[in-house]
């Protein structure tokens, strides 16, 4: 009889600690991560509190055009928000030491919001929006994006890397085969990889709907995605203020040479950027200014990381900076942009309700 896979497995075995330790959070781990944690919480919202019918006139008023590329762009940013909440900011969690409790909260409580709030959102918008058979088209186009997935494979190469390391050296120690500096490496690109997924990837993704919001159109689909800008502006800012701790312990010339590193890194996904940027807003001619807004956001990614920007200074379309601003806003009745979003009320039926006054009725 043939043998089957788990036959031959051998369990690992856990070896006892000398001593664990618990979260302490009346003391701090450093001068900035319990303030990035308050910051999280008090953003913190659901998905399901943005009601998008009132969207849905306008979005029947589109040309298909308009549609499929605001639906792509979407898309797009829904896979990436995919790995960056499944493996990008676990992952980097997991590489912490273990007794910097409060880091690794934070970023857990980050790796959540990616997945299980903003690309749960992109869903929801695709459901009031679209059909099924729409939607399971656009997934099977980013399946297949040869630049979407590209860009993919140089961010998550990053995580994975980083996460077989992790692996050794917690449960196989005696075959780690690389040194501490070769493990900051790896941590350290991990970390350049996710600034640039958050603050300069995801941003450029929210062109379009930043596009609209700015003009006073698909208004609660722009609350959706200005509070998710909320949120990668601190992702963004937290991981690099821990990305530049860890550059700062490298001697000159092993700066020199991740810095070299970082640049061709640069350099790969801006291609692949200016390449999906093209596919995706040629159609609505719109690539131009993309383009413009894919630069400047990676120049906001650099600084985030403590370099000096790329790209030269260039006008960004203002409707879009328009949009970007997070802002409390003064409410406009009309349009429904204002401080904050509008929640879905919901109240359970009861008996009372279906006490019909016959009076009230043939009035």
């Amino acid at each position: 009889m043939s043998k089957l896979p788990g036959d031959t497995f051998k369990p690992l075995i856990f070896k006892p600690k000398e001593e664990f330790s618990g979260a302490n959070w009346n003391g701090t781990e450093d001068t900035f991560t319990q303030q990035f944690y308050e910051q999280n919480l008090s953003q913190f919202w659901r998905p399901e509190d943005v009601s998008l019918q009132s969207d849905l006139l306008t979005w029947k008023l589109l040309n298909e055009q308009v549609k499929k590329a605001y639906s792509l762009n979407l898309l797009i940013l829904t896979f990436l928000d995919t790995y960056q909440g499944d493996i990008g900011m676990p992952v980097v969690s997991r590489s912490m030491p273990d007794t910097l409790h409060q880091r690794k909260a934070v970023i857990n409580w980050m790796a959540a919001m990616e997945n299980a709030v903003h690309a749960k959102s992109y869903s929801n918008i695709f459901m009031t929006f679209l059909s099924t058979h729409e939607i399971d088209e656009l997934f099977e186009w980013g399946k297949k994006n040869k630049n979407l997935q590209a860009i993919m494979n140089l961010i998550v190469g990053q995580y994975e890397t980083l996460d077989q390391m992790n692996y050794l050296k917690k449960y196989s120690p005696e075959k780690v085969n690389f040194s501490e500096e070769e493990f900051l490496t790896a941590q350290w690109k991990a970390m350049v990889a996710s600034v640039f997924l958050e603050t300069w990837l995801f941003y450029s993704g929210f062109y379009y709907p930043l596009y609209f919001y700015g003009q006073g159109k698909l208004m609660q689909a722009g609350e959706i995605i200005n509070l998710i800008l909320r949120d990668e502006a601190i992702h963004g800012l937290y991981i690099g203020k821990i990305s530049q701790e860890i550059f700062a312990k490298f001697a000159k010339p092993k700066q020199d040479e991740l810095t070299i590193w970082m640049q061709e890194l640069l350099q790969k996904l801006y291609q692949e950027q200016e390449e999906l940027s093209e596919s995706v807003y040629d159609p609505v001619d719109l690539t131009h200014d993309v383009k413009v807004f894919v630069r400047y956001n990676c120049n906001k990614a650099l600084m985030n990381l403590g370099f000096e920007p790329q790209f030269e200074h260039e006008e960004v379309n203002p409707v879009v900076l328009n949009g970007l601003n997070t802002e409390t806003k003064t409410m406009d009745y009309f349009s429904m942009k204002g401080n904050g979003y509008q929640k879905m009320k919901s109240v359970a039926l009861d008996d009372s309700d279906f006490n019909f006054n016959k009076d009230k009725i043939n009035k």
